[in-house]
Protein backbone atom coordinates (compact mmCIF):
# COMPACT_ATOMS: atom_id res chain seq x y z
CA UNK A 1 0.00 0.00 0.00
CA UNK A 2 1.60 3.41 -0.95
CA UNK A 3 2.34 5.87 2.03
CA UNK A 4 0.10 8.85 1.24
CA UNK A 5 0.99 12.06 2.73
CA UNK A 6 -0.87 14.98 4.54
CA UNK A 7 -2.29 17.09 1.62
CA UNK A 8 -3.26 13.61 -0.53
CA UNK A 9 -6.88 14.22 0.62
CA UNK A 10 -7.98 11.03 -1.47
CA UNK A 11 -6.16 8.53 0.45
CA UNK A 12 -9.36 7.23 1.69
CA UNK A 13 -11.35 7.00 -1.17
CA UNK A 14 -7.77 4.96 -3.06
CA UNK A 15 -8.40 2.75 -0.15
CA UNK A 16 -11.61 1.87 -0.51
CA UNK A 17 -11.12 1.72 -4.65
CA UNK A 18 -8.63 -0.80 -3.74
CA UNK A 19 -10.65 -2.79 -1.53
CA UNK A 20 -13.42 -3.03 -4.64
CA UNK A 21 -10.89 -4.22 -6.71
CA UNK A 22 -9.97 -6.72 -4.60
CA UNK A 23 -13.57 -7.90 -3.88
CA UNK A 24 -14.27 -8.11 -7.88
CA UNK A 25 -10.89 -10.57 -8.43
CA UNK A 26 -11.90 -12.52 -5.28
CA UNK A 27 -15.76 -12.53 -5.72
CA UNK A 28 -17.72 -15.50 -7.12
CA UNK A 29 -21.15 -13.54 -7.74
CA UNK A 30 -22.88 -13.58 -11.11
CA UNK A 31 -22.37 -11.69 -14.15
CA UNK A 32 -24.54 -9.46 -13.36
CA UNK A 33 -23.13 -8.32 -10.08
CA UNK A 34 -19.87 -8.27 -11.16
CA UNK A 35 -21.47 -5.43 -13.85
CA UNK A 36 -22.10 -3.77 -11.03
CA UNK A 37 -19.41 -3.84 -9.16
CA UNK A 38 -17.37 -2.82 -12.01
CA UNK A 39 -19.92 0.29 -12.86
CA UNK A 40 -19.50 1.41 -9.63
CA UNK A 41 -15.10 1.01 -9.20
CA UNK A 42 -15.32 2.97 -12.72
CA UNK A 43 -17.16 5.62 -10.92
CA UNK A 44 -14.84 5.93 -7.64
CA UNK A 45 -11.87 5.47 -9.91
CA UNK A 46 -12.90 8.50 -11.69
CA UNK A 47 -13.77 10.36 -8.43
CA UNK A 48 -10.10 9.92 -7.70
CA UNK A 49 -8.36 10.99 -10.60
CA UNK A 50 -10.01 14.00 -10.44
CA UNK A 51 -9.07 14.56 -7.13
CA UNK A 52 -5.14 14.29 -7.76
CA UNK A 53 -5.49 16.06 -10.84
CA UNK A 54 -6.88 18.53 -8.92
CA UNK A 55 -4.01 18.16 -6.00
CA UNK A 56 -1.35 17.94 -8.33
CA UNK A 57 -1.77 20.08 -11.45
CA UNK A 58 -3.71 23.03 -9.66
CA UNK A 59 -3.12 23.38 -6.04
CA UNK A 60 0.49 22.14 -5.41
CA UNK A 61 2.26 24.37 -3.33
CA UNK A 62 6.18 24.70 -3.20
CA UNK A 63 6.44 23.63 0.15
CA UNK A 64 4.26 20.04 -1.05
CA UNK A 65 6.20 19.92 -3.50
CA UNK A 66 9.50 19.45 -1.45
CA UNK A 67 7.62 16.80 0.34
CA UNK A 68 6.84 15.09 -3.09
CA UNK A 69 10.16 15.42 -3.90
CA UNK A 70 11.21 12.97 -0.44
CA UNK A 71 8.42 10.96 -0.57
CA UNK A 72 10.58 7.69 0.44
CA UNK A 73 9.30 5.67 -2.08
CA UNK A 74 10.38 7.64 -5.12
CA UNK A 75 13.11 5.99 -7.29
CA UNK A 76 16.42 6.91 -6.76
CA UNK A 77 19.59 6.11 -8.68
CA UNK A 78 19.64 2.53 -8.26
CA UNK A 79 15.88 1.76 -9.12
CA UNK A 80 16.59 3.54 -12.28
CA UNK A 81 19.50 1.95 -13.30
CA UNK A 82 18.00 -1.57 -12.95
CA UNK A 83 15.13 -0.16 -15.28
CA UNK A 84 17.27 1.21 -17.63
CA UNK A 85 20.21 -1.11 -17.89
CA UNK A 86 18.49 -4.44 -16.31
CA UNK A 87 22.05 -7.08 -15.94
CA UNK A 88 23.96 -4.28 -17.79
CA UNK A 89 25.56 -2.73 -15.64
CA UNK A 90 28.88 -3.18 -13.19
CA UNK A 91 28.82 -0.83 -9.97
CA UNK A 92 32.35 0.54 -8.84
CA UNK A 93 33.08 1.21 -5.78
CA UNK A 94 35.77 3.55 -3.59
CA UNK A 95 37.54 7.13 -3.92
CA UNK A 96 41.25 5.64 -4.31
CA UNK A 97 41.99 7.54 -0.85
CA UNK A 98 39.71 6.77 1.85
CA UNK A 99 36.72 4.13 1.31
CA UNK A 100 33.62 3.98 -0.56
CA UNK A 101 30.49 5.91 0.07
CA UNK A 102 27.10 4.41 -0.15
CA UNK A 103 25.40 7.73 -0.71
CA UNK A 104 26.78 7.68 -3.96
CA UNK A 105 26.67 5.60 -6.77
CA UNK A 106 28.31 4.44 -10.22
CA UNK A 107 29.58 2.09 -12.70
CA UNK A 108 28.79 1.01 -16.15
CA UNK A 109 26.22 1.00 -18.11
CA UNK A 110 23.98 0.32 -21.26
CA UNK A 111 20.81 1.46 -22.45
CA UNK A 112 20.07 0.61 -26.03
CA UNK A 113 22.72 1.36 -27.93
CA UNK A 114 24.96 3.42 -25.79
CA UNK A 115 27.73 2.07 -23.12
CA UNK A 116 27.47 4.69 -20.70
CA UNK A 117 28.86 5.95 -16.93
CA UNK A 118 26.10 6.10 -14.72
CA UNK A 119 26.35 7.92 -11.40
CA UNK A 120 24.25 9.33 -8.61
CA UNK A 121 22.83 10.03 -5.46
CA UNK A 122 21.28 7.09 -3.27
CA UNK A 123 18.78 7.23 -0.89
CA UNK A 124 16.97 4.49 0.73
CA UNK A 125 13.00 3.43 0.87
CA UNK A 126 12.68 2.56 4.35
CA UNK A 127 14.99 4.05 7.63
CA UNK A 128 17.43 0.90 7.32
CA UNK A 129 18.23 1.46 4.03
CA UNK A 130 18.63 5.28 4.60
CA UNK A 131 20.72 5.12 7.56
CA UNK A 132 23.34 2.61 5.68
CA UNK A 133 22.74 5.60 2.47
CA UNK A 134 23.00 8.37 5.12
CA UNK A 135 20.02 9.38 3.75
CA UNK A 136 21.69 10.24 0.03
CA UNK A 137 23.77 12.85 2.10
CA UNK A 138 27.51 12.09 0.72
CA UNK A 139 30.51 12.30 2.38
CA UNK A 140 33.83 14.07 0.59
CA UNK A 141 34.73 10.32 -0.67
CA UNK A 142 31.76 9.96 -2.11
CA UNK A 143 32.09 13.07 -4.51
CA UNK A 144 35.65 11.58 -4.80
CA UNK A 145 34.51 8.29 -6.20
CA UNK A 146 32.13 10.54 -8.39
CA UNK A 147 34.85 12.42 -10.11
CA UNK A 148 37.07 9.32 -10.04
CA UNK A 149 34.20 7.47 -12.55
CA UNK A 150 34.17 10.89 -15.08
CA UNK A 151 37.65 10.62 -15.17
CA UNK A 152 37.32 7.18 -16.42
CA UNK A 153 34.62 8.01 -18.46
CA UNK A 154 36.44 10.51 -19.91
CA UNK A 155 39.36 7.84 -20.79
CA UNK A 156 36.79 5.63 -22.39
CA UNK A 157 34.76 7.90 -24.22
CA UNK A 158 31.71 7.40 -22.25
CA UNK A 159 29.24 9.84 -21.63
CA UNK A 160 28.19 10.47 -18.34
CA UNK A 161 24.28 10.50 -16.78
CA UNK A 162 24.29 11.72 -13.51
CA UNK A 163 21.31 11.39 -10.96
CA UNK A 164 20.60 14.04 -8.09
CA UNK A 165 18.65 12.89 -5.30
CA UNK A 166 20.15 14.64 -2.19
CA UNK A 167 19.34 17.13 1.01
CA UNK A 168 23.06 18.30 0.39
CA UNK A 169 26.43 17.28 1.54
CA UNK A 170 26.69 15.64 4.70
CA UNK A 171 27.87 18.21 7.32
CA UNK A 172 29.33 16.35 9.84
CA UNK A 173 32.61 17.06 11.79
CA UNK A 174 34.07 14.19 10.20
CA UNK A 175 33.46 14.96 6.49
CA UNK A 176 34.74 18.23 7.11
CA UNK A 177 38.08 17.27 8.37
CA UNK A 178 38.08 15.28 5.40
CA UNK A 179 37.39 18.28 3.33
CA UNK A 180 34.16 18.03 2.32
CA UNK A 181 33.84 21.59 0.70
CA UNK A 182 37.00 21.12 -1.33
CA UNK A 183 36.04 17.82 -2.32
CA UNK A 184 32.91 19.70 -3.71
CA UNK A 185 35.06 22.43 -5.52
CA UNK A 186 36.97 20.38 -7.29
CA UNK A 187 34.13 18.22 -8.56
CA UNK A 188 32.58 21.22 -10.17
CA UNK A 189 36.33 22.68 -11.63
CA UNK A 190 36.67 19.17 -13.04
CA UNK A 191 33.36 18.38 -14.19
CA UNK A 192 33.39 22.09 -16.49
CA UNK A 193 36.32 20.77 -18.28
CA UNK A 194 34.96 16.84 -18.81
CA UNK A 195 35.99 15.81 -22.14
CA UNK A 196 32.56 13.85 -23.24
CA UNK A 197 28.80 14.83 -22.75
CA UNK A 198 26.91 14.85 -19.34
CA UNK A 199 23.55 14.88 -19.17
CA UNK A 200 22.56 15.39 -15.67
CA UNK A 201 18.52 14.88 -14.31
CA UNK A 202 16.92 15.93 -10.67
CA UNK A 203 15.01 13.06 -9.72
CA UNK A 204 14.13 14.22 -6.53
CA UNK A 205 15.43 17.15 -3.89
CA UNK A 206 18.59 18.95 -5.38
CA UNK A 207 20.09 20.64 -2.36
CA UNK A 208 22.88 22.81 -2.20
CA UNK A 209 26.41 21.87 -3.13
CA UNK A 210 26.14 18.85 -2.50
CA UNK A 211 23.96 18.67 -5.86
CA UNK A 212 25.25 20.64 -7.61
CA UNK A 213 28.40 19.02 -7.94
CA UNK A 214 26.91 16.41 -9.91
CA UNK A 215 25.00 18.58 -11.92
CA UNK A 216 27.19 20.85 -14.25
CA UNK A 217 26.45 19.12 -17.26
CA UNK A 218 25.54 20.05 -20.86
CA UNK A 219 21.80 19.49 -20.45
CA UNK A 220 20.47 19.37 -17.05
CA UNK A 221 16.82 18.21 -16.79
CA UNK A 222 14.14 18.28 -13.55
CA UNK A 223 11.23 15.50 -13.05
CA UNK A 224 8.10 17.35 -12.89
CA UNK A 225 8.05 16.79 -9.01
CA UNK A 226 11.32 17.59 -8.01
CA UNK A 227 12.82 20.56 -6.57
CA UNK A 228 16.42 22.14 -6.78
CA UNK A 229 17.67 25.03 -4.50
CA UNK A 230 20.55 26.18 -2.88
CA UNK A 231 19.39 25.63 0.32
CA UNK A 232 16.44 23.63 1.70
CA UNK A 233 13.47 25.80 2.56
CA UNK A 234 14.14 24.92 6.72
CA UNK A 235 17.39 26.28 6.54
CA UNK A 236 16.59 29.54 4.64
CA UNK A 237 13.64 29.91 7.32
CA UNK A 238 16.17 29.14 10.31
CA UNK A 239 18.89 31.83 8.77
CA UNK A 240 16.32 34.64 7.50
CA UNK A 241 13.35 34.48 10.19
CA UNK A 242 15.05 32.14 13.03
CA UNK A 243 11.82 31.15 12.89
CA UNK A 244 10.64 27.17 11.53
CA UNK A 245 7.30 28.02 10.89
CA UNK A 246 7.95 30.41 8.19
CA UNK A 247 9.07 27.33 6.17
CA UNK A 248 6.76 27.41 3.72
CA UNK A 249 6.65 31.40 2.78
CA UNK A 250 10.96 30.08 2.53
CA UNK A 251 9.87 27.42 -0.22
CA UNK A 252 7.76 30.26 -1.81
CA UNK A 253 10.52 32.22 -2.07
CA UNK A 254 13.48 30.25 -2.82
CA UNK A 255 11.64 29.50 -6.56
CA UNK A 256 12.96 25.39 -6.56
CA UNK A 257 10.19 24.19 -8.33
CA UNK A 258 10.88 22.81 -12.15
CA UNK A 259 8.59 25.65 -13.75
CA UNK A 260 10.85 28.31 -11.48
CA UNK A 261 13.97 26.78 -12.91
CA UNK A 262 13.08 26.93 -16.31
CA UNK A 263 11.90 30.06 -16.63
CA UNK A 264 14.90 31.10 -14.78
CA UNK A 265 17.42 29.24 -17.83
CA UNK A 266 18.64 27.28 -14.94
CA UNK A 267 17.41 23.73 -16.35
CA UNK A 268 16.86 22.88 -20.47
CA UNK A 269 13.59 21.13 -19.65
CA UNK A 270 11.00 19.39 -17.59
CA UNK A 271 10.07 15.80 -17.36
CA UNK A 272 6.46 14.50 -17.05
CA UNK A 273 5.26 12.38 -13.82
CA UNK A 274 3.09 9.97 -13.69
CA UNK A 275 -0.83 10.61 -12.07
CA UNK A 276 0.46 11.34 -8.84
CA UNK A 277 4.10 11.53 -9.43
CA UNK A 278 7.28 9.07 -10.13
CA UNK A 279 6.24 6.90 -7.10
CA UNK A 280 3.53 5.55 -8.79
CA UNK A 281 5.00 3.95 -11.58
CA UNK A 282 8.84 3.80 -11.78
CA UNK A 283 8.67 2.09 -15.40
CA UNK A 284 6.94 5.30 -16.81
CA UNK A 285 9.47 7.78 -15.12
CA UNK A 286 12.47 6.02 -16.36
CA UNK A 287 11.14 5.56 -20.23
CA UNK A 288 11.43 9.72 -19.74
CA UNK A 289 14.84 9.38 -18.67
CA UNK A 290 15.29 6.96 -21.72
CA UNK A 291 13.63 9.25 -24.30
CA UNK A 292 15.63 12.06 -23.07
CA UNK A 293 18.72 10.31 -23.21
CA UNK A 294 18.09 8.95 -27.19
CA UNK A 295 17.20 12.70 -28.01
CA UNK A 296 20.35 14.58 -26.26
CA UNK A 297 23.12 12.10 -27.02
CA UNK A 298 23.01 12.19 -30.72
CA UNK A 299 23.30 15.88 -30.52
CA UNK A 300 26.25 16.38 -27.79
CA UNK A 301 28.36 13.21 -29.76
CA UNK A 302 28.08 15.94 -32.53
CA UNK A 303 30.19 18.24 -30.81
CA UNK A 304 33.82 18.06 -30.23
CA UNK A 305 35.49 17.37 -26.78
CA UNK A 306 36.27 21.25 -26.86
CA UNK A 307 33.28 22.32 -28.72
CA UNK A 308 31.34 20.52 -25.36
CA UNK A 309 33.76 22.65 -23.04
CA UNK A 310 33.26 26.04 -24.54
CA UNK A 311 29.45 25.51 -25.17
CA UNK A 312 28.73 24.25 -21.41
CA UNK A 313 31.25 27.22 -19.87
CA UNK A 314 28.95 29.53 -22.27
CA UNK A 315 25.92 27.71 -20.55
CA UNK A 316 26.97 28.43 -17.00
CA UNK A 317 28.02 31.56 -17.36
CA UNK A 318 25.29 32.98 -18.65
CA UNK A 319 23.20 32.22 -16.32
CA UNK A 320 21.68 35.04 -13.48
CA UNK A 321 21.39 38.56 -14.19
CA UNK A 322 24.24 41.07 -13.38
CA UNK A 323 25.83 44.33 -13.95
CA UNK A 324 29.41 44.86 -14.84
CA UNK A 325 31.68 47.86 -12.79
CA UNK A 326 31.88 49.14 -16.97
CA UNK A 327 28.56 48.91 -17.57
CA UNK A 328 27.51 50.74 -13.58
CA UNK A 329 30.02 53.74 -15.13
CA UNK A 330 29.04 54.29 -18.42
CA UNK A 331 25.29 54.33 -16.93
CA UNK A 332 26.20 56.70 -14.44
CA UNK A 333 28.16 58.96 -17.48
CA UNK A 334 25.02 58.98 -19.30
CA UNK A 335 23.02 60.35 -16.57
CA UNK A 336 25.45 63.49 -16.13
CA UNK A 337 25.53 64.06 -20.27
Amino acid sequence: MPKFLDFESFAADEQYLNELKATKDSSDTNTEEKEALQSWINSVESRVTDIIKDIYEKKLTPFQAIQVARHIERPSTLDYIKILCGEDFFELHGDREFGDDKAIVGGIGKIGEYSLMLIGHQKGHDTEENINRNFGMAHPEGYRKALRLMKMAEHFKLPIITFIDTPGAFPGIGAEERGQSNAIAESLAEMSEIRVPIICFVTGEGGSGGALALGLGDRVYMFEYSVYSVISAEGCAAILWNDSSKVEIAADSLKLRAKDLLEAGIIDGILPEPLGAAHRNYEAVAEEIRKCIFKELPCLNQNSADELIIQRYKKFRGMGKYTTIQGELDAESEGKN
